[in-house]
């Protein structure tokens, strides 16, 4: 069962037993039973507890996923335009693409204020001497204001014609998609 069916259920069980303890409640006060303020307190809680459920099924987003996606832990985000991933000295050239696509359907709009950001993957490279430089291995643009990712070209091949692939996204993409 999946997160977002747990909540569905939870929330229905909640609204039933918050209606329940309500009518009893109601009850607590006809008959002034010496219970009626802990029910009240009771039926309260567990409605608000059933709203809340019910909020956040309203806002829950599930991951964007991948195929072929590899971790890449994010080492530099300004919050606004651009977004950096640090690949490990062993990492797969054929997981660079799905790993950009799942780390730029992930991001959040937030203060970003639909702006194109962009992802990159990087791994860092040793000149010696205690010098390194970073290699950037590949990049995409996720336009949030549009909703789609714009691939780019391979910087190691001459462009082409179409310099751009777009990519459009939203919660019902499968990873069929991207395979």
């Amino acid at each position: 069962m999946s997160m977002i069916e747990v909540i569905k259920e939870v929330t229905i069980w909640l609204a039933w037993g918050g209606s329940g303890l309500g009518l009893l409640t109601v009850l607590a006060y006809l008959f002034n039973w010496g219970i009626k303020f802990r029910l009240t307190g009771t039926t309260i809680f567990t409605l608000l507890l059933s709203a809340s459920c019910w909020a956040f099924e309203q806002s829950y987003t599930p991951p964007f996923n991948v195929e072929g996606y590899k971790y890449a832990p994010i080492v530099y985000d300004n919050g606004f335009d651009l977004v950096v991933a640090q690949a490990s000295n062993d990492f797969p050239e054929e997981a660079i693409k799905p790993t950009l696509l799942q780390i730029a359907g992930n991001l959040k709009g937030g203060g970003r204020n639909g702006a194109q950001v962009k992802v990159r993957i990087r791994k860092i490279e040793s000149d010696g001497n205690g010098i390194s430089k970073p290699i950037v291995l590949g990049e995409i643009i996720n336009d949030l204001k549009e909703s789609k990712i714009i691939e780019l070209p391979d910087r190691n091949y001459p462009p082409s014609e179409d310099l751009t692939n777009e990519v459009y996204f939203d919660e019902n993409t499968s990873l069929e998609t991207y395979e």
